[in-house]
């Protein structure tokens, strides 16, 4: 249903290096590249990323409560994706690990929590066994 999130940004260069770092991970690249506005995902693939200069010309501001979620395919990926915000001019919102308790099928919420360089929230999610 989603088909792209956009968050805004102050310096389209500096998130530029933070999302193409999660895009490599996740195992895509860019696929719209403009002076003020960067998509990274796959067309016809699942929901991508983009980071935007706001199109009124103001200040780029973090969305209280917005928070936009990467699915990862096992609980090392969220942390390779966590580890990798935070080499990247990312900030800690909650360490990887499991939240909350199992499912009828024994699985956890597992995450990791983290802010791009513009203050945007992001985590990194899976199901994995607990």
């Amino acid at each position: 249903m989603i088909g792209y999130v956009t968050l805004g940004t102050n310096d389209l260069a500096r998130a530029a290096k933070f999302y193409d770092a999660i895009a490599a991970e996740m195992g895509v690249g860019r696929m719209m590249d403009f002076d003020s506005f960067i998509a990274w995902g796959t067309w016809g693939g699942g929901a991508g990323i983009a980071a935007t200069k706001p199109f009124d010309g103001k200040e780029a501001s973090v969305g209280n409560g917005t928070m936009v979620a990467i699915e990862a395919k096992d609980s090392a990926q969220v942390h390779r994706l966590y580890d990798i915000a935070m080499a990247h001019g990312g900030s800690d919102e909650g360490a990887p690990g499991p939240r909350g308790e199992p499912d009828q099928n024994g699985k956890v919420f597992y995450a990791g929590y983290f802010r791009d360089p513009d203050g945007n929230k992001l985590n990194a999610f899976c199901m994995a066994d607990a």
